[in-house]
């Protein structure tokens, strides 16, 4: 499902996000950007132990959930990966939608910042830390098409989606915004 916004694009596809071959692919990562299961492990594996190495030396403290850091690709075919920290659900009353939007926003800064014109996001926080997928959804769609009607410079963001549910959930948002 391909849906135009400014001059960019928004797709959604049923995939392996680490086989995407875009300028930055963004990993959905732990606030100590210590790997993990899911997506973080699959991008992990793929990209090589260098990562972990890169984000050991560069950013020991970790990153704060609804931001973002920046490594290298190694063995994936992108440029970079933007590794972000979503929130974990807890009902919907902690500002999880309000972290979740930063979480896309800071991604899609670093990829002006890197002159990224094409990136592949993941369903941010809707595995392990449970968001609701349809809300998580609206927030990750609304924030990218506001951007991309804003930037010049981004002409495809892909949405890589691990199951049926959740592309189903995107998709029906997405038509939503079409109305």
């Amino acid at each position: 499902m391909i849906v135009q916004f400014g001059s960019a694009r928004i797709e959604l596809v049923l995939g392996d996000i680490t086989a995407q071959q875009v300028d930055a692919i963004v990993n959905a990562a732990n606030a100590q950007l210590a790997g993990g299961g899911g997506v973080d492990g699959a991008i992990h594996r793929a990209a090589g132990p260098e990562i972990m190495e890169e984000l050991q030396r560069r950013y020991p403290e970790g990153c704060p959930t609804g931001s973002a850091v920046a490594t290298s690709a190694g063995n994936l075919a992108s440029r970079y990966i933007f590794h972000t920290v979503g929130p974990i659900w807890q009902g919907g009353g902690n500002k999880e939608s309000g972290l979740l939007q930063s979480a896309y926003q800071t991604c899609l800064s670093l990829a002006e910042k890197h002159e990224c014109r094409t990136l592949a996001f993941p369903s941010i926080s809707t595995g392990v830390y449970r968001y609701p997928v349809d809300l998580a959804a609206e927030v990750a769609l609304r924030t990218v098409a506001v951007k991309l009607e804003a930037s010049d410079q981004l002409e495809l963001v892909r949405f890589v989606l691990f199951d049926q549910g959740t592309f189903g959930g995107y998709a029906r948002v997405l038509e939503t915004m079409l109305v």
